[in-house]
């Protein structure tokens, strides 16, 4: 190669490469700027952090502990409280701290990190929900051969797969979004660290990715909310074969919580995921997301608890006992 030329391709080089450089950290755009608010928003969500800790945490414990509650529903019951202190932990400290720091900002490497805990999570979630309808499924529709359907192994096979599905899919997710060209600015106009907003930060073309979140998170979520649809409608034709509608309404109202859950946390996550890109709003999805990574996880715990006499007496036994 000429050295005339070898020179212009070397300058061209360092050109694309100066333009397409690594940005050091990335900075949150937030939901307000007014101080008052952000300490008031301070105050609340931390109050929502502590329960959500507090109420997971104290579900697990209750689940070890009590030997009436040692069967496969009440195994997958604690990893989703295992999940939900995962998922929002990855979300809410550094949304904490972004309410009372002057700079709403997030390191490179942390933006990575949060992004794919999150995102495991949710897919992990995703599985783990569609795991508690098929033990719902199997234990009352097939209720003689439940103990073989649902054994430890299994259970514990369907916990692995959850885990190692979510983890491999986001690690996709995360190695592509984090490779494209970031040559403008680094603000996210968002409070974490989420695939739409930073795919609109690229100069590159991010058909693929967003090819891939429609197909793959369309895949776990549309798949797992399929499994758990047809795992209720064959519920609900056995429950109506029950003659007793005594019985036919304590069976039904074993499944009442695990419904309650599966429509608040696939009802956000549909509409975040599985919608055209033009229809984003950043102002109506960070109100959206912030129930779904933030809120929604609080309630889990009190929703099984309030609507599972198990849960109810193994803590009456547990207060008694102390």
């Amino acid at each position: 190669m000429p050295p005339i030329f070898r020179e212009k391709v070397m300058k061209t080089k360092k050109l694309l490469e100066s333009n397409y450089t690594r940005p050091a950290e990335f900075l949150f755009v937030g939901f307000t700027d007014d101080l008052p608010l952000r300490i008031t928003l301070f105050v609340v969500f931390l109050v929502v952090y502590s329960l959500t800790v507090a109420g997971n945490l104290g579900l697990i414990i209750l689940v070890r502990i009590d030997s009436s509650l040692r069967n496969p529903m009440y195994y997958f019951l604690s990893n989703l409280s295992f999940l939900d202190i995962c998922y929002s932990t990855a979300i809410t400290p550094e949304m904490l701290a972004n309410f009372v720091a002057s700079r709403k900002c997030i390191s490179f490497q942390g933006c990575v990190l949060q992004m794919f805990f999150f995102a495991c999570c949710a897919d992990t979630e995703c599985l783990l929900l569609a795991a508690m309808a098929c033990d719902r499924f199997a234990a009352i529709c097939h209720p003689l051969l439940y103990p073989t359907l649902m054994s430890p192994k299994v259970c514990l096979g369907l916990v692995v797969l959850a885990y190692l599905s979510g983890s491999v899919t986001w690690l996709v997710h995360v190695s592509l979004t984090f490779r494209l060209p970031y040559c403008g600015s680094n603000v996210i106009d968002h409070f974490f660290c989420d695939i739409p907003p930073l795919l609109a930060l690229s100069c590159a073309d991010t058909y693929i990715n967003k090819l891939l979140l429609f197909s793959l998170c369309g895949f776990i979520q549309t798949g797992t909310f399929v499994v758990i649809f047809i795992s209720y409608i064959c519920i609900l034709a056995s429950v109506l074969h029950i003659k007793s509608s005594g019985s036919r309404s304590k069976t039904f109202s074993t499944c009442a919580a695990h419904l309650v859950v599966v429509t608040l946390f696939y009802g956000t996550l549909l509409f975040m995921y599985l919608r055209p890109a033009a229809s984003y709003s950043p102002a109506l999805d960070k109100v959206v997301a912030l129930f779904y990574t933030v809120v929604f996880h609080m309630f889990n715990p009190i929703i099984y608890s309030f609507r599972n006499k198990d849960v109810k007496c193994a803590l009456t036994k547990l207060f008694k006992r102390e």
